[in-house]
């Protein structure tokens, strides 16, 4: 665990910064649909960062805020426009089955990957607005409360469902596919 500055959370508030920036920054490049081909592998590395980062605040002693009450945060940025373009650029790789609590129930529920991304992207851009109005207690404690509460979860089903799909991606292949290297593979000349 990471200990906390003489001033508070000021260094682990900037580090999570950096970290939420970096993944907003993949998620803007995945729904510019600039480059299609590689919106998994940025999403799983984006993902597999934040859910770093991520388990480094949840693992830490609970953050109190400052304050009895949260300060307004100010309105949220309407994330409709990246769900819907991240639901276009999935197309049918968007929903997924998921398990609805897989310590006290078995009960599998839907998923989809686009609604995980925004709400993660909801939950971390409430905590950025409190750190970049200079309240970097009330970002910590608001990161590690959704973490804990939702974004983390969203996060880890999320990056399971993208590491399945870029190895089936990369993995699956027609048999046809497999016999042409297989048979290209003996008679290569030396």
């Amino acid at each position: 665990m990471s200990e906390v500055d003489s001033d508070g959370w000021g260094v682990l508030a900037e580090e999570m910064h950096q970290e939420v920036r970096t993944f907003f920054a993949s998620v803007d490049e995945v729904t510019s649909g600039e480059a299609p081909d590689s919106a998994l592998p940025v999403l799983l590395l984006a993902l597999g960062q934040l859910c770093g980062a991520g388990a480094r605040i949840g693992a830490l002693v609970d953050v109190i805020p400052e304050e009895r009450f949260e300060p307004d945060a100010g309105p949220d940025q309407d994330l409709e426009r990246t769900r819907e373009s991240l639901h276009a650029l999935l197309g049918g790789l968007d929903h997924y089955c998921d398990l609805e609590d897989p310590v006290l129930s078995g009960e599998v529920t839907d998923g989809s990957l686009a609604a995980d991304l925004v709400a993660i992207a909801a939950d971390l851009q409430h905590g950025q607005a409190h750190y970049e109005a200079g309240r970097a207690t009330e970002a910590m404690w608001w990161w590690q409360f959704s973490y804990l509460s939702s974004w983390g979860e969203r996060a880890a089903s999320a990056l399971r469902v993208l590491l399945t799909l870029l190895a089936h991606v990369r993995l699956d292949a027609s048999d046809e596919d497999v016999m042409e290297a297989e048979m290209a593979a003996l008679h290569a000349v030396d």
